[in-house]
């Protein structure tokens, strides 16, 4: 009868912390990213799949209307960090896409992540989508420029130099790796300064409608660049 009831309160503690350890995976990275996860993992794979994968600038784009292309996919959820990218990168690789526009990063610098850090994350993303789905083509955006000339966002309006810095390291390695490299933030600052073109964005950070509208007349070559 003890060795049933020990049994029963092991049982019960397995179970309890369990769910704990459960719990705390599921919200690790917070309620909105969870709720998108959730939704990425349950809409159907489909064949030549154009992912785009970051943060809330990329989460912001209705890209399937952008491209007139219903094979355009929406994987950006919003405040995501490159460990979240990371974390998440298994329902990327299931479906095996055609090819997959990263863009990531200005949230790890706004929380005081190292831009060391930073860039060695987005090799590992680049190589893990590489080693996961051997077919796919993948395409690292640079970081776009920020400005702090509205007073929001401070925490990330202050990174220039940083953005700088990671962008530079990963034009390298892209060069080193085969990969292709996809300069954003060239197009979006100011002709005579490193900050965001107020025709793009009106926070210093997220863009508006002409700010997608030039973002896909950059990556248009590369969407019809073989794999």
């Amino acid at each position: 009868m003890k060795l049933h009831l020990f049994l029963n309160y092991l049982l019960f503690f397995s179970l309890l912390l369990g769910s704990f350890v459960s719990f705390g995976q599921e919200n690790k990275f917070g309620t909105y990213y969870n709720q998108r996860l959730s939704l990425f993992e349950k809409l159907p794979d489909t064949k030549g799949e154009i992912i785009f994968l970051g943060n809330s600038i990329t989460d912001g784009g209705e890209w399937c209307e952008l491209l007139g292309n219903p094979n355009a996919k929406n994987r950006g959820i919003s405040g995501d960090t490159t460990e979240g990218v990371l974390f998440r990168l298994n329902e990327v690789t299931r479906s095996k896409p055609a090819k997959v526009f990263l863009l990531i990063g200005i949230n790890d610098l706004s929380r005081g992540i190292s831009k060391d850090t930073v860039f060695s994350n987005i090799c590992k993303i680049t190589d893990r989508i590489r080693k996961d789905s051997p077919k796919t083509k993948v395409f690292v955006q640079s970081i776009l420029p920020v400005s702090d000339a509205f007073g929001l966002f401070k925490n990330h309006t202050n990174k220039t130099s940083e953005v700088i810095w990671v962008n530079a390291q990963l034009k390298e390695w892209c060069a080193n790796e085969n990969v292709d490299f996809v300069d954003l933030y060239n197009r979006f600052k100011l002709p005579d300064s490193e900050k965001m073109n107020p025709q793009y964005s009106n926070d210093g950070l997220h863009l508006l409608g002409d700010g997608y509208l030039i973002w896909v007349e950059i990556i248009k070559p590369y969407l019809t660049k073989k794999n």
